[in-house]
């Protein structure tokens, strides 16, 4: 299933990782390992492997082909480097029609655009081609940079959801936020 999204301003586009990424992947973690520690889970020392990261490419293309998640994969138009990762999981169908957001980019690129201008893309996608209803994201309250991210894109905050997400070994309080088909201009263009 090729889906390939561009932002002609930003000069990126945004595509389906394959198994074939799994080098360029490990990469991009070990280079923004220290820096977005912060914000992440705290992997065991073999998630930095290119098999770990190979294992992980080919359990998401299972997912993506059962329509449960996608794992997209931001590069520079350029040199077709991945600069970072937009996940859509947790998948409800039925009369539920919505999913999580999850993203995460090389502090190397951070503070340039390349982010939103991504996720903007992964959401035209979800409620034109995918035809969900709502999208979901949280973050640690005070991860500023991530919070302008959902902002700039239109979503609202909902709320706190107490102790969520185990970040480097703590249970972490994420602040809840929500984007709606009707809420954007996504699926009119």
């Amino acid at each position: 299933m090729p889906i390939h999204l561009q932002d002609v301003n930003k000069q990126i586009y945004v595509r389906l990782l394959k198994p074939e990424d799994a080098e360029a992947l490990l990469h991009m973690r070990l280079q923004s390992r220290h820096d977005n520690q912060r914000y992440e889970p705290q992997y065991p020392d073999e998630f930095f492997t290119r098999a770990s990261q190979l294992d992980l490419l080919y359990r998401r293309h299972q997912e993506a082909a059962e329509d449960r998640g996608y794992l997209f994969g931001i590069f520079l138009q350029q040199d077709d480097t991945l600069i970072g990762t937009i996940s859509i999981s947790h998948i409800v169908r039925g009369v539920g029609q919505f999913a999580e957001l999850g993203y995460s980019l090389s502090s190397a690129y951070q503070g340039h655009g390349y982010m939103t201008a991504g996720v903007r893309l992964v959401l035209a996608y979800c409620f034109r081609s995918l035809g969900l209803h709502r999208i979901q994201a949280g973050i640690i309250p005070d991860n500023t940079s991530s919070r302008r991210v959902l902002e700039k894109c239109g979503f609202q905050p909902e709320g706190i959801a107490r102790k969520l997400v185990k970040i480097n070994g703590c249970w972490e309080d994420h602040q809840i936020y929500a984007l709606l088909a009707e809420d954007t201009d996504y699926t009119s263009v």
